[in-house]
Formats: structure tokens, C-alpha cells, sequence
């Protein structure tokens, strides 16, 4: 069942929001990636002494990528949208 608003000739439809700009979208995650990537490499660095690389990669490449996905780029199309 359709609503009666969606039925209604006289109710356009919403605009279509342009897709962002890839260059300036990289540059944006960049900028919120890097600081997160220094971060997790002395903090699982200094925590795990012994490990080899792939073991610290393994540690962090999840947090990165979760963080990237559910913080850092909603963040930017919350806050920085507009310069998208």
C-alpha cells in the first residue's frame, strides 16, 4: 500500500543530492584516517613488543576500518557535507 502523499501529483519530489567530489571526499578521509592510522601504530606498537607486522596489522586494521566506516566518513558528510 502506497500513502496518499506519495499519490499526490502535486507533492514533487525531493532534489537529488549531487554525489560528492571524489578528490575532495580523499582528501577529507585522509585527513581523518591518517591521525587514526599514527595513532593505532604506537598504541599497538607499544603494546605488543614482540609481534611481528602481520599480527599488528591483524589488531588493526578492524578498528581502522570500523572506525572509518561508522565514525569517520558519517562524520564527514555530517559536518563537512556542504564542501563535498
Amino acid at each position: 500500500m502506497s500513502s496518499p502523499a506519495a499519490a499526490s501529483p502535486d507533492v514533487p519530489p525531493a532534489p537529488a543530492r549531487p554525489a560528492p567530489r571524489r578528490h575532495r571526499l580523499a582528501v577529507f578521509v585522509f585527513l581523518g584516517v591518517y591521525p587514526l592510522v599514527t595513532a593505532m601504530i604506537y598504541l599497538v606498537g607499544a603494546m605488543t613488543p614482540g609481534w611481528q607486522i602481520w599480527h599488528r596489522t591483524l589488531v588493526m586494521v578492524p578498528i581502522i576500518v570500523t572506525a572509518m566506516i561508522w565514525f569517520i566518513i558519517p562524520l564527514i558528510h555530517r559536518r563537512l557535507g556542504h564542501l563535498l
